[in-house]
């Protein structure tokens, strides 16, 4: 199954609020990983993507958690299942489904850009 998730990520850094999202794509035995400033929105403006080192695959499932080692903490803004179109998530450029909760669309990631497009 192809399992997806966004996770909210929010540290304390030299007592300033650090947020960005992880978004986390099941790939084998772990999670192909990116991290967002802001999430795309749904027929927005491309936002930068960049690649981050691949979780565990514990993290599709966790709703919330205060990380170990002043890391923050993480909770779940949506998840669920996607589908590959064409080349898989390991490509630089690649675009899959994703149905969720609350975020359904088209992920189309290109480069160091991606964007959520309405399906037609």
């Amino acid at each position: 199954m192809n399992r997806w998730t966004l996770l909210k990520h929010e540290k304390i850094n030299n007592k300033i609020l650090d947020i960005h999202y992880d978004f986390l794509l099941e790939n084998g035995q772990d999670c192909k990983t990116w991290k967002l400033l802001i999430f795309p929105e749904l027929d927005g403006v491309s936002v930068d993507i960049v690649e981050h080192s691949n979780h565990r695959l514990i993290w599709l499932t966790i709703e919330n958690k205060l990380l170990t080692n002043n890391r923050g903490y993480v909770q779940r803004v949506d998840n669920g299942i996607f589908k590959p179109l064409g080349v898989d998530i390991n490509s630089n450029n690649f675009t899959i489904i994703l149905k969720g909760k609350s975020i359904n669309g088209l992920f189309k990631k290109n480069a160091n850009l991606c964007q959520l497009v309405s399906l037609n």
